[in-house]
């Protein structure tokens, strides 16, 4: 059983940063790759990032240089920082693993686990 718990959100001004965090709770053999998402009011969820256990990153080139993603193996944790924040990044925005990695990592539907969600609100 594996169980993602995402914090961080927050509503913020545009220009500003944020943090989102993602801790995992369960196999980690289960969550090898993970992943940040985001779905818009209204829009379906995208792919913002994934990560390796390894380490290997991959970024939808939309957001490439703007937000990071990174995780703390020994916390059991992903963290995703987005810099210079647009009204456009508002959204919900989820975590989510899954026990291989390939370049499909951008489509929600072969991701096994998710977490609820945290807001993220970016006011002009």
């Amino acid at each position: 059983q594996v169980q993602l718990v995402e914090s961080g959100g927050g509503s913020v001004q545009a220009g500003g940063s944020l943090r989102l965090s993602c801790t995992v709770f369960g196999y980690s053999y289960l969550t090898y790759c993970m992943g940040w998402f985001r779905q818009p009011p209204g829009k379906e969820r995208e792919g913002i990032a994934s990560i390796a256990n390894d380490g290997r990153t991959t970024y939808a080139d939309s957001e490439k240089g703007r937000f990071t993603i990174s995780q703390d193996n020994a916390k059991n944790t992903l963290y995703l920082q987005m810099n210079s924040l647009k009204p456009e990044d508002t959204a919900m925005y989820y975590c989510a693993a899954r026990s291989w990695c390939d370049n499909n990592w951008s489509v929600p539907a072969i991701y096994h686990y998710w977490g609820q969600g945290t807001q993220v609100t970016v006011s002009s």
